[in-house]
């Protein structure tokens, strides 16, 4: 599977933004998705996850009730609408793509895309 992620940029506290992440492959339908992010100097940590069909989601209590994961697998494509962003949402964002159920661990996940540069400021 081989991830894309776009729709990153500079944005201001209070704006969004929706990021996305098209997978090639006929069998993206198969694998649950997440969203990590990773801040200059600190490591990767879990956004979001969305399981193979889109009915079971998960967020880290960071984002809760501002950002919402989502996917269409018609498209192959998996989203990260993100609202009421703050200057600590600042990061490179990476989708990541698990045959199975998601986890939060980065080390769960076996196919990564290059990354997507969200700047907050305020």
């Amino acid at each position: 599977v081989h991830l894309v992620e776009s729709g990153g940029g500079l944005a201001q506290a209070g704006d969004s933004l929706r990021l996305s992440c098209a997978a090639s492959g006929r069998t993206f339908s198969r694998y649950a998705m997440g969203w990590f992010r990773q801040a200059e100097g600190k490591e990767r940590e879990f956004v979001a996850a969305i399981n193979w069909r889109g009915g079971s989601t998960s967020y880290a209590d960071s984002v809760k009730g501002r950002f919402t994961i989502s996917r269409d697998n018609a498209k192959n494509t998996v989203y990260l609408q993100m609202n009421s962003l703050k200057p600590e949402d600042t990061a490179v964002y990476y989708c990541a793509a698990v045959l199975g159920y998601p986890v939060v661990r980065p080390a769960g996940y076996d196919y990564w895309g290059q990354g997507t540069q969200v700047t907050v400021s305020s």
